[in-house]
């Protein structure tokens, strides 16, 4: 790597680093987070970007290198449909495939009849979360993997068997694409990790949304405890698949859990409950979180100044950034607020000038990273994303500022305290088995008990990694 772009590099970190602690650094950071965006820039599809991620990581090294960014994610058009594809999910429309080729991936949502998991089987949800998951919610989330008691089939192994190869391949990717990101351009992988809030799963991939807003009236002790129950696992996957050196934040994406999609009583006594002891954990661990809240979350500002200061990035959808900026800014780093619509359909010099006014405001004291609201798709114009770069070079530097690499500050949450206020699991997260249960009728260890039962520990966990991953990510 030249020894300029790995200075390039470092100053970039330091820059993404000191704005995410909310503090000034030289100057403010741009992090956009575009996905179907980077097809359209380099004249690809959204078919090829979607179903060959080496497309989808090329395109998003050029347009780091070539707009000149500090940070960007790796490949934000995360769901390779080659992998879902492989293991036959059944709720995605790939484009190319079942949707046009130039439009992005699909979720197709299921109506209350045809939810994933049904209205009377939270119990089984509840007493083990990850066997719930590969006997029950993924023989009906694919086409061709059996469930217990059903005949199995060479296409139900196959699927089981180039769906977990094919998660391998693509996450280990992930270390080379960073790398080229760095050495290539000098720019920053923006996140890492994932993490969805317990009542969205729920929604997202297990009841669907008219069911999950049916149980929340008609059952809402069973859906709180089904969320209590996913909570550890969600933290488990999240720590698991964080930065370890604990410098760029877990991604969590917010969808459905604020005002108007369920009440307020329903956000206080379920959604927020469930949620925070995840995210103080992950701070009392130095782990930061991106609050990547799509929608408005208005109503709930005041929730999450509870968290401690500095704990998360408050990313800004719909809602007033500068009214955002007001309610939580003295406590939190904030990026985004730049409209979707504006850089669709407005003009350069609107973007340029709103862009400005962002960053005289919002970004006057540091803590701010120039971002649209949500991910940029191929409607996104390029002039427009240009204008928007331009005004955060213009306008975006502080006289004031510094940069400087530093770990995050957690609170002086011990870890495991948060997490320890909701109730315990049965079976420890990680594991999709008992080591008793599943070596019964094995013949008795001759040599090392301890080395055996770390080994296969070791190897119990890609499974765990594998179905809370298709669940989460894909």
């Amino acid at each position: 790597m030249p020894q300029d772009m790995e200075a390039l590099y470092q100053t970039r970190l330091a820059r993404y680093t000191t704005a995410m602690r909310n503090e000034m650094p030289d100057m403010a950071p741009i992090r956009p987070f575009v996905a179907e965006f980077t097809a359209a820039y380099c004249g690809m599809t959204c078919q090829e970007v979607t179903h060959d991620y080496r497309k989808a990581f090329t395109a998003a090294r050029r347009c780091a290198a070539e707009f000149d960014w500090d940070a960007v994610v790796s490949n934000m058009v995360y769901v390779w449909t080659g992998l879902t594809e492989a293991i036959g999910l059944r709720y995605y429309g790939v484009p190319g495939i079942d949707v046009p080729a130039n439009t992005g991936f699909q979720y197709r949502e299921p109506g209350e009849e045809g939810a994933h998991m049904k209205a009377d089987e939270y119990d089984a949800l509840i007493a083990d979360p990850t066997g719930f998951l590969y006997n029950v919610w993924l023989p009906r989330v694919t086409r061709s993997v059996a469930g217990p008691g059903s005949p199995s089939s060479t296409a139900g192994t196959l699927a089981l068997v180039k769906g977990s190869m094919a998660m391998m391949q693509y996450f280990t990717a992930f270390g080379d694409q960073n790398a080229a990101l760095r050495s290539e351009s000098g720019t920053v992988s923006a996140i890492a990790g994932i993490l969805k809030a317990p009542l969205d799963i729920l929604g997202d991939k297990l009841r669907g949304y008219m069911g999950l807003t049916m149980d929340l009236l008609t059952q809402p002790e069973k859906v709180r405890r089904a969320c209590e129950a996913l909570a550890p696992h969600l933290l488990a996957v999240a720590v698991g698949s964080a930065d370890p050196t604990k410098q760029t934040p877990v991604g969590f994406w917010m969808h459905r859990g604020c005002v108007p999609f369920v009440t307020p009583q329903q956000f206080e006594t379920v959604y927020w409950p469930t949620l925070k002891p995840i995210i103080e954990e992950l701070w009392a661990r130095g782990i930061q979180t991106l609050f990547y809240a799509e929608g408005k979350w208005d109503h709930h500002l005041a929730r999450f100044r509870e968290l401690p200061a500095g704990s998360l990035v408050m990313h800004v959808d719909q809602s007033d950034i500068f009214a955002v900026h007001r309610a939580v800014g003295d406590r939190f780093c904030l990026s985004g607020g730049i409209p979707n619509v504006l850089l669709s359909y407005g003009k350069p010099e609107e973007v340029h000038e709103f862009t400005r006014k962002v960053l005289a405001e919002v970004g006057a004291d540091g803590g701010y990273i120039v971002d649209a609201g949500a991910i940029m798709q191929n409607d996104t114009r390029t002039e427009n994303l240009r204008a928007m770069t331009q005004a955060a070079r213009d306008f975006g530097g502080y006289s004031r500022g510094h940069s400087r690499l530093q770990p995050s500050k957690p609170s002086g949450m011990e870890p495991g305290s948060a997490i320890g206020r909701l109730p315990a699991p049965s079976l420890a997260p990680g594991l999709c088995a008992d080591y008793a249960a599943a070596t019964v009728g094995r013949e008795p260890t001759q040599g090392d008990a301890d080395l055996d039962r770390a080994i296969w520990s070791d190897v119990e966990g890609l499974a765990y990694t594998f179905i809370w991953q298709v669940l989460l990510s894909f």
